[in-house]
């Protein structure tokens, strides 16, 4: 019996296109950082701190704590100093990048759904960004975290792994006190969302639009758009998993 539903946030509850979304993340963000580092300094260390923790395979650091370490380690800038001011740039700059994405038509409706069934419900976004950035694009997708009773928003100061690592949904699973075969990871990335979750036996629907180059729909217990997989929910597919 499905006790739980793990959601990506981006491109399935929130409509936000990495190829547009990042550069613009980018440009902000390394614009802010001036007064620390160059700009391309900049993000060579952030990128190199962002492997290392998506790398990090030791399970009594956290996402953060990894992050800090290695940048330090390559800037030299004590994380003191520098973490207060990309706070501050999450706080002011980072909710302009709202623009770049819009909320998912139903998204609202399908969450709502599935706290009134009494699931626990998960944010299983990749844990790469701090707390306040994933609460703000919970907000731009039309569901703020303040008025839902999320059992879990995965943030890199929580977490202590990344996807792909089956880890990271471990570390969910047993948060949450569920078997794998109790908590349906719903999601748009194959390798991100499903490969991981499905080789800890969770059972996964794939949000695919059919123009995905990879992923094997026999593997997933279903697939196609949130529309889709709100009609299959109504229609009592928790009570046949």
């Amino acid at each position: 019996m499905i006790q739980a539903i793990l959601f990506d946030l981006d491109d399935t509850l929130l409509g936000n296109k990495m190829d547009s979304f990042l550069p613009q993340y980018f440009r902000l963000l390394s614009r802010h950082a001036a007064a620390l580092l160059d700009k391309d300094q900049f993000l060579h260390h952030m990128l190199s701190g962002t492997n290392t923790m998506m790398s990090n395979t030791d399970p009594t650091l956290t996402n953060r704590e990894v992050f800090w370490q290695a940048f330090q380690q390559s800037t030299g800038l004590d994380p003191v100093v520098v973490e207060p001011h990309f706070d501050q740039f999450y706080r002011e700059q980072f909710p302009a990048l709202q623009s770049v994405t819009e909320p998912v038509s139903g998204a609202v409706e399908l969450v709502q759904w599935a706290f009134a069934q009494g699931l626990q419900v998960v944010i299983a976004t990749n844990p790469l960004f701090p707390r306040q950035a994933i609460e703000e694009r919970l907000r731009w997708a039309n569901l703020p975290h303040n008025d839902y009773p999320f059992a879990l928003i995965t943030s890199y100061e929580l977490m202590h792994a990344t996807k792909p690592n089956p880890a990271y949904y471990e570390e969910i699973l047993a948060y949450l006190g569920c078997r794998a075969e109790q908590a349906l990871m719903v999601g748009d990335d194959w390798h991100n969302d499903m490969v991981p979750a499905l080789a800890l036996g969770m059972p996964s629907f794939w949000l695919t639009d059919g123009s995905d180059e990879v992923g094997d729909t026999s593997q997933v217990m279903g697939y196609g758009s949130l529309a889709d997989l709100a009609t299959r929910l109504q229609a009592g597919w928790l009570q046949e998993a």
